[in-house]
């Protein structure tokens, strides 16, 4: 038990937790996206459900390493390319959120916010919202936990670092919805993010590896340049009532 507060496995425990909770970015985009389709009281409860769904799939898969890593071996060939589980997984997800994100800029840029009757927004089934997550939480899941164990060598390090991650996901996770409803250019700019994402994912899954490091960077440099375009949005408002 000792071993376990060493240098090396601390170390191990800071970076894995840093690098599950810049991973877990996109999963709390896309459940910021998703939960703003419901009424307001059920938002919290179907982020922490989503959330909480995703550590307790990681801390499942991280208990099957055997299944996991058997994810990774070849099923079969198209065009001499070997095709493995993981591989279906991403793509199949992949093509999801593509989908989904395209559907939603559908319905913001043609003036649709939604369902209504009786002039009445029309809220999403808490049900249906909550499948949508668990079925995206699946395929970022897999895709940590493979990243997790080429990281560490120690399964309780690994579930640790996870349970540590998604706390801090949980904390944040309610500010960034919020954040993203009150603009709507900041959702556009979300959901931007998980078509990129998607790509990325589809990509994966035919075995064209892009880094990671390129879509935050490039998630990152929109994100600041969005952030300046409110501030210099703010100051203009203020300048103008001042004027007046």
């Amino acid at each position: 038990m000792a071993e376990l507060f060493s240098t090396e496995h601390l170390i191990a425990f800071v970076t894995l937790t840093a690098m599950e909770i810049v991973l877990g970015i996109d999963n709390i985009v896309f459940i910021s996206i998703l939960t703003s389709k419901l009424a307001p009281g059920e938002r919290p409860r179907a982020r922490q459900l989503g959330l909480g769904g995703a550590m307790l799939m990681r801390i499942g898969l991280l208990l099957s390493l055997t299944w996991v890593m058997g994810l990774t071996a070849v099923l079969f060939s198209i065009a001499g390319h070997g095709v493995a589980g993981r591989d279906l997984v991403l793509l199949g997800g992949g093509l999801f959120l593509l989908g989904k994100a395209t559907f939603e800029i559908h319905e913001r840029t043609e003036g649709h916010g939604g369902p209504a009757v009786a002039g009445r927004p029309v809220h999403a089934k808490f049900g249906t919202i909550v499948a949508q997550i668990m079925l995206l939480d699946m395929v970022f899941s897999l895709d940590s936990v493979i990243t997790a164990v080429g990281m560490a060598s120690s399964l309780t390090v690994m579930i640790a670092a996870v349970v540590a991650a998604v706390g801090v996901m949980l904390i944040f996770a309610g500010r960034v919805s919020d954040f993203v409803e009150r603009h709507p250019t900041i959702k556009m700019l979300a959901l931007s993010f998980l078509v990129l994402i998607g790509v990325m994912l589809v990509a994966d899954g035919c075995g064209q590896h892009i880094p990671k490091g390129y879509i935050y960077f490039a998630m990152a440099f929109s994100l600041l340049v969005e952030m300046l375009n409110l501030r210099a949005h703010k100051v203009a408002q203020k300048r103008a009532a001042a004027g007046h």
